[in-house]
């Protein structure tokens, strides 16, 4: 999929999106862990993914607030990772919350950091919307994209000024 900050990659399943790649990672290294993680026989078959590039070009032109994508989340760990993430597909456009908040919905208050650790894992970003969660007080905080990438995304949300 095209961006404003270069080209990403969407992976799926038969269940659903099961990766999206941002466009500061190796396509070399998605694939090896897709082959790792899912199957080592991946095909390349872009007529299935129209939907879903489509929707994310239309987020990244403003155009669309949600997703409607069935995601496939067998490569997030279990447990509280899962809680983290399926927490975090729940934050509307333009709104943030902080990793304890997040934690604490997913179930243990206290503990923030493993929240960041599971946000960091999030295999799905920007459609499960890891840039939303900010340090408490409001600090961007860390993104595998970056924090240029975070912060843009915020700005386009209309989240931060």
């Amino acid at each position: 999929f095209d961006s404003p900050l270069g080209t990403g990659v969407v992976a799926a399943t038969r269940r659903g999106i099961v990766r999206v790649a941002l466009p500061n990672e190796e396509l070399e290294t998605i694939l090896e862990r897709l082959a790792a993680g899912i199957s080592p026989r991946i095909l390349e078959q872009s007529g299935r993914l129209d939907a879903a590039r489509r929707e994310l070009e239309q987020y990244f032109e403003g155009r669309r607030h949600e997703f409607d994508l069935t995601l496939d989340w067998r490569l997030v760990r279990p447990g509280f990772y899962s809680r983290v993430l399926h927490e975090t597909a729940k934050l509307p456009f333009g709104l943030t919350a902080s990793y304890g908040e997040i934690a604490d919905r997913a179930g243990n208050p206290r503990a923030y950091r493993a929240a960041g650790t599971a946000l960091g894992h999030n295999p799905i970003p920007i459609v499960v919307p890891c840039h939303r969660v900010l340090l408490a007080g409001g600090k961007l905080g860390n993104y595998g994209g970056g924090p240029e990438m975070k912060e843009f995304l915020l700005r386009l949300e209309g989240a931060i000024d």
